[in-house]
C-alpha cells in the first residue's frame, strides 16, 4: 500500500493531555498529493462523569458533555476505531500543534484503554508530521506567494487567519472537521508555493534524516525554527548542537547569543537561570540561558545554514555568518559549559510524579511479561472482564483496570469495584469543583446577553449537577 496522508483535529475538555479529555474526533484520508480517500470522520466521544470539563474550552467549540453522552462513542469503543480503521500501516498521520497537543491526548487514550501508546505513530510504514512548524519555517525563511497575517503589528500563524488570508474557505475555525479541511488547503498552498522547503521539512518526519542534520559526532551550526525562539525573528534562529540531552536527544544553543557572559559560570549560577521563574525572568539583570532540548522524534523544523543564503535570510532572522561562527567558536573553546549545561538536564525531572494511574504514562515502559495480559483485557468483552483478573507486574494497571471497567463497561465491576470507583469519581469531581464553579460564574456574567454561550454555560451547571457526589 502506498503513504497516505491522515489530517486530523481533536476538540478536549481542557489543556492537560494526562486529566483532560477528548471530546471531539475529525479527520480526512488524502494521498500524498491531498485527493480525498473516503469519507471524512466527525466523531463524538464521550465525556464520563469524572470530568468537569474547562467552561473556557467548551465556549470556543461549543461541545456540550450532554451531546458526547448522546452521540458519542466511549473510550474504548473510540480507541478501537483509531487502530482498526485510522492509523493503520503507511499513514501519516498530520495536524497542527498535533505533535505537541493532539498526539499526546492520543497516547493517552490508548494508556488508559490498554492499547500500546508509540506504536500508532511509527510502526509499520507510519509516521507523525506537525504543520505549525512548517508554516513557521516558511513564513521565516520562504514567505513569498502566501499572504501572511499580523494583529495588532504582531506576527501570529493562526489557521483560521492563514485561511482567510489565501482565500481558503474555513466556515468554522474550533469546529474538528473544519478545521481539517483548513488544514488540508494551508499543506497544499505551502506545497505549490514552495516546494523545495515543503519537500525538505516532509523529509523531517523522520529522525534519522534529523540526525543527519543535528549531530554530535559532526556538529554544525543549522536554522531551527520552535514556538520558544522570538516572534520578532519569524520564531526562528541559528543553532549550535552542544551536548547530549535525555533520550537520545540533543541540546542546542541559540547562536544569536553571546556565550561569553555564561561559559564561566558555575553549575549552581547555570541552574539558577535555567529554573528561574516567570517574575525573575523579567529582570533587568537576568541573565537568559539561550539552550533547549530538541527532540528527533518530533519531526523539528531544521535546515542547513545554507538556505539563508538567498532571499535575505540573514537579514530576516537579523543575524550574519561571521557573528555565527564568533559564538560557535566560543562554545568549542570552552567544553566544560557544555558539561554543565549536559549535567543540569539530566538531572531535571521530565513530569511532576502522579499519584493517579491514569498518569503515569510516563513514569516507565509497561515489562514484556504484562503484554499478554494487556492482550486479553483490550479483547474481553463486558462478561468476560468480570471474571478476568490478570495479575498485572506493573502496578500502574491494576488502578488502570479499575478504571477502564467502569468508564467501558460498568457492568463487568463486582460490587466492592464499583464502591472504589464511586470513592475516586467522587474525589477527583470535588477537586475539580470550585474552580469550575468559579469560572463558570465569572462567563455566566460577560456572556449574560449571549444566548449561545448562555446555553453552553447552563449545560455545563446541569453537568455538574448530574455528575457532583452526594455528601451522606
Amino acid at each position: 500500500m502506498p503513504q497516505t496522508f491522515f489530517f486530523y483535529d481533536l476538540e478536549t475538555s481542557g489543556l492537560n493531555p494526562r486529566h483532560d479529555r477528548i471530546m471531539q474526533f475529525a479527520g480526512q484520508r488524502t494521498t500524498l498529493n491531498f485527493e480525498p480517500i473516503g469519507e471524512p470522520y466527525n466523531i463524538l466521544v464521550k465525556l464520563n462523569d469524572d470530568t468537569l470539563p474547562n467552561p473556557d474550552a467548551l465556549m470556543v467549540t461549543g461541545i456540550t458533555p450532554q451531546q458526547t453522552q448522546a452521540d458519542g462513542l466511549t473510550e474504548a469503543e473510540f480507541a478501537h476505531l483509531l487502530l482498526d480503521e485510522i492509523f493503520t500501516e503507511d499513514t501519516i498521520t498530520v495536524g497542527f500543534n498535533n505533535i505537541r497537543f493532539d498526539d499526546e491526548f492520543i497516547r493517552a487514550l490508548f494508556w488508559r484503554t490498554f492499547r500500546d501508546p508509540y506504536e500508532w505513530a511509527w510502526r509499520d510504514g507510519r509516521g507523525r508530521w506537525d504543520m505549525l512548524d512548517v508554516v513557521r519555517m516558511t513564513r521565516a525563511l520562504r514567505p513569498e506567494g502566501i499572504e501572511w497575517p499580523v494583529v495588532d503589528g504582531k506576527e501570529t500563524n493562526r489557521l483560521e487567519l492563514l485561511t482567510k488570508l489565501n482565500g481558503i474557505d474555513h466556515f468554522k475555525a474550533h469546529d474538528a472537521l473544519s478545521d481539517v479541511e483548513a488544514l488540508i488547503a494551508v499543506t497544499k498552498l505551502i506545497k505549490e508555493k514552495q516546494p523545495q522547503l515543503y519537500e525538505h521539512l516532509f523529509a523531517m518526519k523522520d529522525k534519522r534524516k534529523v540526525a543527519e542534520l543535528v549531530n554530535l559526532d559532526d556538529k554544525r551550526p543549522f536554522v531551527y525554527v520552535s514556538g520558544r525562539y522570538e516572534a520578532l525573528y519569524h520564531k526562528a534562529t541559528v543553532v549550535f548542537p552542544l551536548t547530549s540531552g535525555r533520550n537520545g536527544n540533543v541540546i542546542v544553543y541559540d547562536l544569536r547569543y553571546d556565550p561569553t557572559p555564561l561559559v564561566s559560570l558555575s553549575s549552581k549560577e547555570l541552574a539558577k537561570s535555567m529554573f528561574a521563574s516567570w517574575e525573575e525572568r523579567q529582570k533587568e539583570d537576568f541573565i537568559k540561558l539561550p539552550v533547549k532540548e530538541l527532540q528527533y522524534n518530533r519531526a523539528p523544523a531544521v535546515a542547513p545554514v545554507g538556505v539563508l543564503e538567498r532571499d535575505d535570510g540573514w537579514q530576516r532572522l537579523s543575524l550574519d555568518a561571521a557573528t555565527i561562527e564568533k559564538h560557535r567558536n566560543i562554545l568549542l573553546a570552552n567544553p566544560g559549559f557544555a558539561e554543565n549545561i549536559r549535567s543540569l538536564y539530566e538531572g531535571r525531572p521530565e513530569f511532576a510524579k502522579e499519584h493517579d494511574p491514569e498518569a503515569q504514562l510516563y513514569e516507565g515502559f509497561v515489562p514484556d511479561i504484562d503484554k499478554l495480559r494487556i492482550e486479553k483485557v483490550r479483547n474481553a468483552g463486558a462478561d468476560e472482564l468480570a471474571d478476568l483478573h490478570p495479575e498485572f507486574t506493573d502496578e500502574r494497571l491494576n488502578g488502570l483496570l479499575l478504571h477502564y471497567k467502569a468508564r467501558n463497561y460498568p457492568q463487568s465491576m463486582a460490587e466492592d469495584e464499583a464502591q472504589q470507583w464511586e470513592q475516586w469519581r467522587a474525589a477527583r469531581i470535588k477537586a475539580q469543583l470550585p474552580a469550575f464553579v468559579a469560572r463558570l460564574q465569572q462567563l455566566a456574567a460577560i456572556h449574560a446577553t449571549d444566548d449561545s454561550k448562555s446555553f453552553i454555560l447552563q449545560e455545563l451547571q446541569l453537568w455538574a449537577e448530574s455528575v457532583v457526589p452526594f455528601d451522606d
